[in-house]
């Protein structure tokens, strides 16, 4: 059947192990999670020499997967096979190795728990296999997140580690790690790695661990440019210049273009209240100000024309035109936001 990770990972902690895992999608960040605290708990540790079996996709087939899958466990209860990459399995997406594992899953060996790590990809589930995997077997779809999803998941992630995180802080944390996951949750574990009692996590937490500048990141300079802030915007730009690894151009425009594009959709909506932009916009009630105070400065035309000016420069940054510096790039595009 198919189930979300996190109800997975539940079950998994109240030590209910099923016969079949399939795990796969977009998303590596819930694929590892499982897979990882299947490999570190379904098995004791003094029993993992025998009874802990890891495979990789590209060094097996089927039957050789299914070998092992159907061995009893030596003295103990369970034994578990893993196989990571397992996208790369040479005949599962064949017929005989797809005939294989459903035969499999229609009677799996009830000592065995056997865990398909697939990144990257997903079966197709109106073929036989699929169908037999989602109806017996335990199938995992690791679907990536929406980008208006990241901020609740960062929050509720921190939140189970019985810890909190301060808005700003989460902002800074999204800016440096993206969309990604797994970057984010080993970012933040090198904040809570140095407290053993609950805290809330702030701006100075991630400047301090992470190394995220709190007054020169590209929150701020989204904000100097909502604010028109000329002084303030032109400082974070040439510390950028200057620490081009910690702020790479490419990912700084990135940004900005999904800043001004949401205040596109801010200007064009029809209910510009709080709560009404903060729906349109996918963010938190909390930088709604923010977005009102850049809409006063920044009329819909303009923002049109900003948006131009922001995929110019993201075409020469990518050495598609002109032959400048990025950091010229970026002080060029920084100048026409401001005095448009």
């Amino acid at each position: 059947m198919s189930k979300d990770p996190k109800e997975v990972l539940k079950e998994l902690k109240k030590q209910i192990y099923r016969p079949v895992y399939f795990l796969q999608g977009e998303e590596p960040y819930y694929i590892d999670a499982v897979t990882d605290y299947i490999e570190e708990h379904c098995v004791p540790e003094t029993e993992k020499g025998f009874n802990q079996i890891l495979l990789y996709g590209k060094d097996v087939d089927m039957a050789t997967v299914l070998s092992n899958a159907k061995r009893f466990p030596m003295m103990a209860e369970r034994q578990v096979v893993i196989i990571k990459e397992a996208q790369e399995i040479r005949d599962l997406n064949k017929e005989g190795g797809a005939k294989l594992l459903s035969a499999y899953v229609k009677n799996p060996l009830s000592s065995t728990v056997l865990v398909f790590a697939h990144k990257n990809k997903a079966l197709d589930g109106r073929k036989a296999l699929g169908k037999e995997l989602n109806k017996l077997g335990i199938l995992i779809n690791c679907k990536r997140l929406y980008d208006n999803q990241v901020q609740a998941w960062l929050q509720d992630y921190v939140k189970e580690k019985n810890h909190s995180i301060d808005f700003k802080a989460q902002q800074m944390m999204l800016e440096s790690a993206g969309t990604n996951l797994s970057k984010l949750s080993n970012e933040i574990q090198k904040v809570l790695i140095n407290f053993s009692e609950k805290t809330t996590i702030t701006p100075d937490h991630i400047q301090k661990y992470v190394g995220v500048s709190k007054d020169y990141n590209v929150f701020e300079l989204q904000t100097a440019l909502g604010l028109k802030d000329v002084l303030k915007a032109n400082k974070i730009i040439n510390y950028f210049a200057k620490t081009p690894k910690n702020n790479p151009a490419i990912m700084t425009i990135a940004n900005l273009y999904a800043y001004f594009s949401k205040l596109i959709v801010a200007q064009a909506s029809q209910d510009k209240s709080d709560r009404g932009l903060a729906v349109a916009l996918g963010v938190n009630p909390y930088f709604v100000k923010d977005y009102k105070v850049a809409m006063r400065s920044f009329p819909l035309m303009k923002l049109v024309r900003i948006i131009s000016f922001v995929k110019e420069a993201d075409m020469s940054v990518k050495g598609v035109s002109g032959s400048i510096s990025e950091d010229q790039i970026m002080k060029e595009l920084v100048f026409k936001i401001l005095h448009i």
